[in-house]
């Protein structure tokens, strides 16, 4: 008789046994909020609490995969630090001295500040948010109030990398795009800590190191992902760029790089006009239609769109006009097989050894060039020409932070995406992917709105967008700055998603002019979200000859007692991510992915036991009160009773509102289609998110897809379906800095003609830091950065007792043998120094470190009595804040002053701190510093417990 088979490991070995019994008596989907990432959860209730949190196996994003973080929501949404009721302030600002009042009166209050500001000149309020995930609202609002001056979090995050990426390729790295983890073989990964899609990261990174293929992770510390590489390159803070550029000479040098991809699908072979001194020297040389030309063989210049093009790509050709012209291809070749982009050169900079960076970019050639993928799946090109197979370069790319976060991360994330270009990987098999609904044109919208405010008066158009040369820049006719940030004037062109850390200090001094109010939600720029807290705080609470405030009133949204809530004067509590709607809305960044577009919601699934409101409804509301067109109806009455009836029924163009999926009177549509009543509840029952599947014949080569492009169009995705011809050479770029050399009505202030000049180029370039210029670089002789722990988000999980546990302080991390040669053991204090100031922490020696580098977790360190944690708290006594030392700003350069930032975009430049670190003296230890006194706490704030502990009982 035979054996009855063994189980499956899958299978239940005694299925009378139940392995995962019910915790609950409800089970609810929504999406987390522990992070950015935007993972589905299923959150278990019972008796109307929460009892545990899992990842949705159903959900795109995690697939069941939920971190610490995500299972952590319980205590955060417990958490004792929760905001209670409206405040108003009764003491001087930062005491935390407030009253409790009704909404009526908040919302009359805060009516009554914007009310004023909107009918005298709209530009005096400042309206800027963190990262909220509601761009596509908060932006409207703000267009519709009339300000210009409305921006979010990614300007002192990424938009080094979103603007470097879009106006490269169309896409950019994460929220863009994705590697394509089942196909890579070769994985390169840049200056990526552990809390940024995190799950997604994990998920991918397991499906690479099973499949053998090799990671590399670029990166000066070795923490996190870096950790499981099969190579860890610790180069210096901010030379990433000049190691791709050095990667690229290698590449040019060797002939390893796709020439017939750059042909068909880059503008490698348009023809740039060669007139120096001439106004139209660096643009690309046109049809009569506008239509770029390259040089072909037999025909000479024509159309560089045509199927049949046979392009020349490097020499000089004489126009019929008779103007010289030389392809992009030439002129990128000429630069980077230059000597000083050679190993040799960049080797000592970098702290790599040359012989390394010559094998890492001939390890990248073998995999690309002798390990192509080639699928067996037809497609159809823009051309109409049937493809039978797919081929790719199975070498992919993934950039965040680390890259981004320094003045010159702007041209070292286009160093990035050259390289992908010139490999011919980008939507590729085995390479970088785009996702839905990306890529976009290039640029891939209008100019911003900001122009012309006045009283009353909506803006026409989108705030944050895309300039395409000086004359969509916002500055009036002296080439004064038109917000208050300075974003998208000559400061900084492509600042596209505003410059929030610049808002304070330009309103401070009037520069360039005053505001009224300053309205800002979930953005805690009094601590972690300010370059320099200390300066942010003086600004705060400076006052006038006459006693009054220099920002006169400041409105916050938060819902838990962050260190930015005492030092404003009106708070409008918000909810937890667990009890109020929110869209991740296809209109700002939604959820799509490589195999398809996608979108989400989070619904509620707990009712809030405090008086507070989500801040989405209150803004609503306040659109209502204050008679924004697009939030009331002819008569004057509300137009949407709250924010799920703004999601369902606001209409951003004839059928397109902010979620995608079951749009239609009946739900059958996709991308556009008429409001759908019950389109959040068929969000519900499909686990509160919506996911588009693409066909496999348009999963690849998005950029000239006929079929993936046509669709696109037909959702209204975009515009129109041609061809994404992506862009090596840069002529919006180049139009800036043809302003600089005197071309255009529109020209840069003298004092800011030779930054644009140089900084504006059309292709990438590496330079050393701004911040370093005129630093006494001996003396401060360590580079000093931060990274985010996996276990906190920002500083968002500070209030959460479970993840206090994992990290509740932190340290300034050191390389041994850097430490043991400045006399440092393990745990010493020691004093951090920069040109902007002192700190004082404990100092912790490890291996996995580029030895000029020191490094500490960010948002660790808190104000001693914030989050309503006890004063005598980790996080205040032993943890510490780097941004103290930080300046917002540049050294005064002839009498003016200059943002601390990327010359081009604007971004913060985080991570170009130069430090000493010394031993403290004895009798200098036992606590950090610097450490501010902790304020009052808010009204009717619980008890600060000596143990928080969670249960199922009424009170946690």
């Amino acid at each position: 008789m035979p054996e009855a088979p063994m189980p499956l490991a899958t299978e239940r070995p005694d299925r009378a046994v139940d392995y995962s019994p019910p915790v609950g008596d409800e089970v609810k989907t929504t999406t987390c909020y522990m992070c950015a990432c935007r993972c589905g959860i299923r959150v278990h209730l019972k008796d109307g609490r929460i009892r545990y949190i899992e990842g949705n196996p159903d959900h795109p994003v995690n697939k069941g995969v939920l971190c610490g973080k995500g299972s952590a929501g319980i205590m955060t949404q417990y958490s004792p630090a929760r905001l209670r009721a409206p405040l108003k302030r009764v003491g001087p600002r930062g005491s935390g001295e407030f009253a409790e009042i009704s909404w009526e009166e908040a919302l009359e209050t805060a009516t009554g500040w914007l009310r004023h500001v909107r009918a005298t000149d709209p530009r005096g309020l400042a309206f800027f948010t963190g990262r909220d995930q509601s761009q596509s609202l908060t932006g409207f609002w703000a267009a519709q109030f009339g300000t210009p001056n409305f921006a979010a979090h990614g300007g002192f995050c990424s938009v080094n990398m979103a603007a470097a990426g879009l106006y490269s390729i169309g896409g950019s790295f994460w929220e863009f795009g994705e590697p394509d983890w089942d196909r890579a073989k070769y994985f390169l990964m840049f200056g990526v800590a552990e809390d940024h899609d995190s799950n997604p990261i994990k998920m991918g990174l397991a499906k690479l190191k099973g499949r053998g293929a090799r990671f590399v992770s670029i990166n000066p510390v070795r923490t996190g992902y870096s950790a499981i590489a099969d190579e860890w390159v610790g180069l210096r803070p901010g030379t990433d760029g000049l190691f791709a550029l050095a990667i690229a000479h290698e590449l040019l040098r060797t002939d390893n790089i796709d020439l017939d991809f750059l042909a068909r699908y880059t503008n490698a072979s348009w023809l740039v006009i060669r007139n120096p001194g001439g106004e139209d020297d660096g643009l690309f040389a046109r049809d009569e239609n506008g239509k770029p030309l390259a040089w072909d063989r037999e025909r000479g210049a024509i159309d560089a769109s045509l199927v049949d093009l046979s392009a020349v790509m490097a020499g000089e050709f004489t126009l019929p006009d008779g103007r010289r012209a030389q392809p992009v291809f030439h002129l990128l070749a000429e630069r980077y097989l230059a000597p000083e982009y050679a190993p040799e050169a960049v080797a000592e900079r970098c702290g790599i050894d040359a012989a390394r960076i010559r094998r890492i970019a001939a390890e990248i050639a073998d995999v690309a060039f002798n390990q192509a993928i080639t699928l067996d799946q037809p497609w159809t090109d823009v051309w109409g020409r049937r493809h039978e197979t797919m081929t790719g370069r199975p070498v992919a790319f993934h950039a965040m932070r680390g890259i981004s976060a320094h003045s010159n991360g702007f041209h070292s994330c286009r160093a990035l995406h050259l390289l992908q270009m010139l490999l011919g990987a980008v939507d590729t098999p085995g390479s970088w992917r785009y996702k839905s609904p990306f890529p976009r044109p290039i640029p891939p919208g209008p100019g911003p709105a900001g122009r012309g405010a006045k009283p009353n008066t909506p803006l026409a158009g989108n705030i944050l967008s895309f300039p395409h040369g000086p004359d969509d820049l916002l500055v009036d006719d002296a080439g004064n700055p038109l917000r208050i940030d300075k974003a998208f004037s000559w400061d900084a062109p492509l600042a596209l998603h505003g410059m929030m850390h610049t808002v304070i200090g330009n309103a401070g001094l009037g520069d360039p002019y005053k505001i009224d109010t300053l309205f800002m939600f979930m953005a805690n720029m009094a601590w972690n979200s300010a370059m320099n807290p200390g300066e942010v705080i003086r600004i705060l609470t400076e006052t006038q000859a006459d006693g009054s405030y220099t920002i006169p009133h400041v409105i916050y949204s938060d819902a838990y007692f962050s260190e930015t809530v005492p030092y404003a004067d009106l708070i409008l509590p918000d909810t937890t991510y667990l009890e109020r709607w929110d869209c991740i809305s296809i209109l700002d960044r939604p959820i799509g992915s490589a195999h398809g577009a996608g979108d989400a919601i989070r619904q509620p699934v707990i009712k809030p036991d405090r008086d507070v409101r989500p801040f989405q409804d209150v803004l609503i509301e306040l659109g209502a009160r204050l008679g924004l067109p697009a939030f009331t109806r002819p008569d004057g009455t509300a137009k949407f009773k709250d924010y799920p009836d703004y999601i369902v029924n606001h209409e951003r163009m004839p059928g397109v509102g902010p979620l995608a999926g079951f749009r239609g009177t009946d739900g059958s549509k996709k991308g556009v289609g008429e409001p759908n009543p019950d389109q959040l509840q068929r969000y519900i029952e499909n686990g509160c998110f919506w996911r588009d599947h693409l066909p496999p014949e348009q999963g690849y080569y998005k950029h000239a897809n006929k079929a993936y492009l046509e669709q696109s169009k037909a959702m209204g995705l975009m515009g129109k379906s041609d061809q994404i011809v992506m862009q090596i050479w840069s002529e919006p770029l180049q139009k800036f800095r043809l302003a600089a050399e005197g071309h255009g009505a529109k020209q840069p202030p003298d004092r800011l003609r030779e930054r644009i000049r140089t900084y504006c180029d059309p292709l990438p370039i590496w330079y050393p830091a701004l911040e370093h210029e005129g630093q006494d670089l001996n003396r401060f002789d360590l580079s000093a950065i931060t990274q985010r722990p996996m276990a906190m988000y920002h500083s968002w999980g500070s209030m959460n007792a479970w993840l206090r546990q994992i990290l509740g302080a932190n340290k300034l991390y050191m390389a041994r043998s850097r430490g043991t040669a400045l006399g440092l053991a393990q745990d010493d204090w020691v004093w951090v120094e920069s040109r902007a100031g002192r700190l004082k922490c404990q100092v912790s020696l490890m291996e996995g470190v580029n030895p000029d580098t020191v490094w500490t977790w960010n948002a660790i360190g808190k104000r001693a009595g914030a989050w309503n944690l006890e004063e005598g708290s980790p996080e205040s006594t032993r943890g510490f804040l780097l941004n103290h030392v930080i300046s917002e700003w540049l050294p005064a350069q002839g009498g003016f002053r200059q943002s601390n930032a990327d010359p081009v975009t604007g971004q913060a430049a985080w991570y170009d701190l130069r430090v000493s670190v010394t031993k403290c003296a004895p009798g200098e230890e036992g606590i950090t510093s610097p450490h501010p006194d902790a304020p009052a706490l808010p009204p009717h704030m619980p008890a600060r417990p000596d143990i928080l502990r969670y249960s199922t009982k009424a009170t946690p």
